[in-house]
């Protein structure tokens, strides 16, 4: 089975260990900078991570990468409406510190939430950094200690791995390009 084989089945399985998407991480191809320009719509790759399903239920849309300076890293979704939140150091903190109940009934109220950081600034940049031995495009957030670093599955999809200074094992997440 080849690795882009792997990843769907994984994807059809809906979940795997840490270790196996470490692996798969690690055979995929690094992406450059012209690659990831566009906007780009997340989705769950589930390795019981704490994070796992948290974005999904807060409702996560994905990224946009206008430019290697301008990043919008959240895009939220509420309705048809797509737009793009300000990853709050308080906020995102309190996100990452507490259990947040992941029910699909609170998720009309994590909208609201949302809105309330609503932005048109870019929170991020984008640059080509070396992470677990190959050189790939990593998104940087301003203000918070995280890089996302993104490995190509085909032309159209990404394999995203969130590194957090702290977090004892990455989180990871797809984008499909829109």
């Amino acid at each position: 089975m080849n690795t882009s084989e792997r990843f769907q089945t994984i994807l059809w399985q809906g979940e795997t260990t840490t270790d196996e998407a470490l692996t798969l991480f690690d055979e995929l191809n690094a992406v450059d900078l012209a690659f990831i320009m566009g906007r780009w719509q997340g989705s769950a790759f589930c390795t019981h991570h704490r994070l796992d399903g948290l974005l999904e239920t807060i409702g996560w849309y994905g990224k946009e990468f206008v430019s290697s300076d301008c990043v919008h890293p959240l895009l939220f979704s509420a309705g048809n409406e797509i737009f793009k939140v300000d990853p709050n150091p308080i906020a995102v903190n309190l996100g990452l510190s507490i259990d947040i109940p992941q029910n699909k009934v609170l998720k009309p109220l994590y909208g609201a939430m949302s809105k309330l950081l609503k932005t048109e600034e870019s929170k991020a940049s984008v640059r080509m950094t070396e992470y677990r031995g190959k050189l790939s495009a990593t998104m940087t957030y301003d203000y918070l200690p995280i890089n996302d670093v993104f490995r190509k599955v085909d032309e159209n999809t990404l394999l995203g791995l969130m590194d957090l200074k702290g977090m004892e094992q990455p989180f990871f997440f797809v984008l499909d390009r829109v």
